[in-house]
Parts: C-alpha cells; sequence; structure tokens
C-alpha cells in the first residue's frame, strides 16, 4: 500500500508555439552538457564530489525537504534541462503555496549531500490543477536559485546535468524510476520496467514506491551507457491518478503532451509564479 507523497500531510494509505522552437534551439546550442550525467562527475561541475559510493545514485534526483534537512522528506524530484539551467520536475500535488523554501537534495545518500541543497523560488503549475485539481495536470516545475561559486552564478543543471523533456511513453517502452521513500538519512530505490497505460496515465509496475516517491521521474535512456555516461529524457513523473497510486507497487503520471510543454515554458521564462491549492484527496 502506497503513501506517495504531499506535503500538506496526506501520506495515506493509498497511495509555444511561437517561442519554444527557439528556446529548445538556445537549450541544444548553449548547453552540450544537457542530460549527460557522468557517475564519478556531474557534467559541468566546479566541485569536487563526494559521498556518492553507489553507482545507482543518480545525481539528477534526489529528494524535497519541506521542513528542513532534519526532518524527513516527502516527495521526489529530478532536473529538466533549460536554458535557465534551474528547474527541477516534481508532481503538484507536492506543492501547497508558493513552494518558496522547498529544498532539493541531487545524489541525497545516507544524509550526504554531495551535490549541495538547492532551495527554491518559484513554483509553476498547470491552470488546470488550480482550478479543479486535475489529475491528468499533476506536475510541477520548481524554479531553484542559483548558488555563487568563484564569482560564477551556478544552476542545478550546471552542476548535475539535467534530463531532457519529453512526451509520455508509448507502451513497452523501458523506463528508469529513481526515487526517494519518505523518510531520512537514507537511499534511493531504482526499478527498470515496461511501461503501459491504465485509461490515459502512463503507469509501471514495480514494489517499493511508498510515499515520498511522488514526484519521481518517469526516464528513458536516449542512448546504450558506455559504463561512464548515461543520456535521459523525463517522459514522466509519479503522480495523477490517486496521486501516484494506491498501492506501492503500481505507480502512474500524469499524460505529458503540449500542457507540459507550456508549463516548461512559463518556468523558463520566468513568468509570474503560481500559488498551488491544497492537492485534497487521492481517492484510494
Amino acid at each position: 500500500m502506497a503513501h506517495h507523497g504531499s506535503v500538506a500531510g496526506r501520506y495515506r494509505i493509498s497511495r509555444l508555439p511561437l517561442l519554444l522552437p527557439v528556446l529548445l534551439a538556445v537549450l541544444v546550442t548553449a548547453a552540450p552538457a544537457v542530460a549527460t550525467v557522468p557517475l564519478d562527475q556531474p557534467a559541468g561541475a566546479r566541485t569536487a564530489v563526494t559521498g556518492v559510493d553507489r553507482p545507482g545514485v543518480n545525481p539528477t534526483a534526489g529528494p524535497l525537504f519541506f521542513a528542513g534537512l532534519d526532518r524527513p522528506h516527502s516527495c521526489s524530484a529530478a532536473v529538466v534541462a533549460s536554458p535557465s539551467r534551474d528547474l527541477v520536475l516534481t508532481a503538484a500535488h507536492c506543492i501547497v503555496g508558493s513552494g518558496v523554501g522547498a529544498q532539493f537534495v541531487p545524489g541525497y545518500s545516507h544524509d550526504r549531500t554531495p551535490y549541495g541543497v538547492w532551495t527554491a523560488v518559484a513554483a509553476y503549475v498547470d491552470p488546470a490543477w488550480i482550478s479543479d485539481r486535475d489529475p491528468e495536470h499533476d506536475v510541477a516545475i520548481l524554479k531553484l536559485g542559483k548558488q555563487e561559486e568563484d564569482g560564477s552564478q551556478l544552476g542545478v543543471e550546471d552542476v548535475v546535468g539535467g534530463n531532457l523533456l519529453g512526451t509520455e511513453p508509448a507502451d513497452h517502452t523501458g523506463i528508469e524510476v529513481p526515487a526517494y521513500p519518505m523518510g531520512l538519512d537514507d537511499d534511493p530505490t531504482d526499478c527498470r520496467a515496461e511501461s503501459h497505460h491504465t485509461g490515459s496515465y502512463p503507469t509501471f509496475d514495480c514494489p517499493g514506491y511508498p510515499g515520498g516517491t511522488s514526484g519521481a521521474p518517469f526516464l528513458v535512456a536516449l542512448g546504450p551507457p558506455d559504463g561512464r555516461t548515461y543520456e535521459y529524457m523525463v517522459v514522466g513523473v509519479i503522480g495523477g491518478l490517486h496521486q501516484g497510486g494506491c498501492r506501492d507497487d503500481t505507480s502512474y503520471s500524469s499524460p505529458f503532451g503540449e500542457e507540459v510543454n507550456q508549463l516548461w515554458l512559463r518556468a523558463s521564462t520566468g513568468a509570474t509564479p503560481d500559488v498551488v491549492p491544497s492537492p485534497g484527496s487521492s481517492h484510494c
């Protein structure tokens, strides 16, 4: 039985048309390291990487802490590539209010923060989530503050790389889902599975995705790994139907399509952020 995370304390026994091509061109030309994540040193890293002992720890993914690093984290997130190099994807039901102050810890493992702690400064969700908490739009993007190093302003993507934004996977697509079950001082869980659909919702079946895993990315490898470097596209996040699922062995995503592209465009261009309503019941 799942407890997919919600910052409102609902840990249930349930679990551009015109500007977009221009921004994508900027993304490709200005950020050649996008979606490239070396396991021993993050793309664009300017600081030493310490404390990551398990090659299964994906540095672009991490937990979200809403009440400080000394309290259990309650959702997951992952870096999405953007021209601003400071965005993470998660589930909309994880966010209540402005999202400001939420802390993202990429590559978190046993209380270690090898890639730093990054603080949200704005949140973006689809209008359909704000008006109706529509489960087909259970996606949020957090904009994270930059960090200064050697006189440069770095975004999280400069340190760990990012995942290209894609559209929902077809059935039988192989995906990986690094996620952080709710807790403290812990390791992520990860699973490789084939996606399928439950109605309109991309779905995968793997045990071990309880509370805290909401917002974790559905990742599709863009090419075969060479032993050091992996390239991924994010095609979903745990959420959507029943806010991610009523059981910890079946998880869902809202379908990724043009609305998610528009959401990404707003966040990438620093549009007016949103105030996110409480998610309400998961109906499990």
